[in-house]
């Protein structure tokens, strides 16, 4: 029987079997010797230093909220260093230092941050086109590696224009274990949730910085892993976002 006509498809039994009953808890204790890293880096690859975001001017909040939209179609203009630095602050960038934890403009559930950045560049001012990742701690770009993708980003996003035609596009993989540590299988409900966080803060800094932006959810899993050389099962992609300067 197909999924669609089956009355307990994937979908209907995700959400039962990870659904919160009173009574029915199980126990989980954390291993706080085997806690996944909070962090990703890729220490042998090149840097770029992002200059610290400008926390003043543009558009209001209020304003914002009200003025997106889901913008399909970009201009030829590229994009400022300095947007993209604020671009990516605004993703998951560091507020507060609490000891050894990151506090971010983002919450995440049990401040684990499972999601990480990644940022494919068509037309940004100082940066090459490529690969890069978005170092949350010292707020750069690490080069993953250089090339023409905006094609192949397209193509991997259902064939969808405007991936093509955007300046950049950020992609945002999770790290699976780093929410089942604590919360099981519970833990997929709240990476999806803490993508969505992301990509709507990013949508109002795109709005602020006079941008527009598009969230994509329709994608092929493994296609856009291969493009930034994940493994699709211990972190895989979850979301992306395309950024431009409006037509």
């Amino acid at each position: 029987m197909p999924i669609n006509e089956s009355p307990r498809g994937i979908g209907e039994a995700f959400q039962r079997e990870t659904s919160y009953m009173r009574g029915q808890l199980s126990e989980h204790p954390l291993d706080w010797a085997h806690q996944p890293e909070p962090l990703k880096h890729y220490p042998d690859t090149p840097r770029i230093a992002l200059e610290t975001p400008q926390l003043s001017g543009g558009t209001s909040l209020w304003q914002a909220l009200h003025d997106r939209r889901s913008v399909r179609r970009y201009s030829a203009a590229s994009l400022t260093l300095g947007e993209v630095s604020r671009l990516c602050w605004a993703a998951q960038g560091v507020t507060e230092q609490h000891g050894n934890h990151l506090r971010r403009t983002v919450p995440s559930a049990g401040a684990l941050y499972p999601i990480e950045t990644y940022v494919v560049t068509t037309r940004v001012e100082g940066i090459e086109q490529g690969v890069y990742h978005y170092a949350v701690g010292e707020h750069s770009l690490e080069q993953l590696k250089t090339g023409a993708y905006a094609e192949a980003v397209a193509h991997a996003g259902l064939d969808q224009g405007m991936l093509r035609e955007a300046a950049l596009v950020f992609v945002w993989t999770a790290i699976f274990e780093r929410s089942i540590w604590k919360y099981a299988q519970r833990a997929y409900r709240y990476v999806y949730l803490d993508a969505g966080h992301i990509a709507q803060a990013v949508a109002m800094a795109a709005v602020g910085l006079g941008l527009g932006s598009c969230q994509v959810g329709a994608l092929y899993d493994d296609e856009v892993n291969v493009l930034i050389g994940i493994d699709g099962e211990r972190e895989s992609t979850v979301y992306m976002t395309a950024i431009g300067r409006p037509a």
